[in-house]
């Protein structure tokens, strides 16, 4: 699966902060826990279940400036979640999207973008298991899936803080959103909306200062000319 702008402005708005042990469940081949480490995170254990894709996170962690902080650990979450004993401030995902839908013909492809190995209910089952009372656990939906993944976490003690909505244009329609979960009740959560794009191929002004860091298209030139 190619790495799509929503994913990857979905990690550069990871709420991470330094020295957080941070966990990214179906970690593919490493986005977002490169993401996490390059914010500064202690450590970021990668979980994936597809072994080409763990194999390539590994070697993406191995040729980092930030292998030994990285960790990719092949086995489904579930058998992960069992027998780990160690809590995570920051738990992150990008799950599967599609619910009930027809399948792809490539086993890879259909890992990636539906949700038998991972239902809604046991991640969030997951995720309080291994949240210590001040963590965060952090997560991209399809629009359609958002309303039903917050009234589950209400029913599992995790209480919604901040909700961001994704859209291409400021025309588009929301397709995905990215949801910020606590343990601690808040009567106010942040409800905003980020246009990725003004015009095709121009990031919006907001898109582009969550993506300057991980975009090479917005690298200064290493030995710039100084005019006048």
């Amino acid at each position: 699966m190619k790495i799509c702008t929503d994913s990857l402005l979905f990690g550069a708005m990871m709420p991470v902060k330094p020295k957080d042990k941070v966990l990214d469940i179906g970690a593919g081949t490493g986005l977002l826990s490169l993401i996490a480490a390059q914010f500064g995170a202690g450590s970021v254990t990668g979980v994936e279940l597809m072994e080409d894709a763990c194999r390539e996170a590994a070697e993406n962690f191995e040729r980092s400036p930030w292998s030994d902080r990285l960790r990719a650990v092949r086995q489904s979450i579930q058998n992960f979640a069992d027998e780990e004993t160690g809590r995570y401030n920051l738990i992150v995902s990008n799950p599967p999207f599609f619910e009930n839908h027809l399948h792809a013909k490539e086993p890879m492809r259909n890992a990636a973008r539906h949700d038998g190995h991972l239902k809604h209910a046991e991640l969030i089952k997951i995720a309080g298991q291994l949240l210590p009372g001040e963590g965060t656990f952090y997560v991209l939906l399809p629009m359609q899936s958002v309303s039903g993944f917050i009234r589950m976490c209400l029913q599992s003690g995790l209480y919604l803080r901040r909700q961001t909505a994704l859209r291409g244009y400021a025309h588009s329609a929301i397709k995905v959103i990215a949801l910020t979960f606590g343990r601690m009740r808040t009567d106010q959560p942040v409800f905003e909306t980020m246009t990725i794009y003004d015009a095709r191929g121009v990031y919006s002004a907001a898109s582009r200062a969550y993506l300057a860091d991980f975009l090479l298209r917005f690298a200064a030139p290493e030995n710039p000319q100084v005019c006048g």
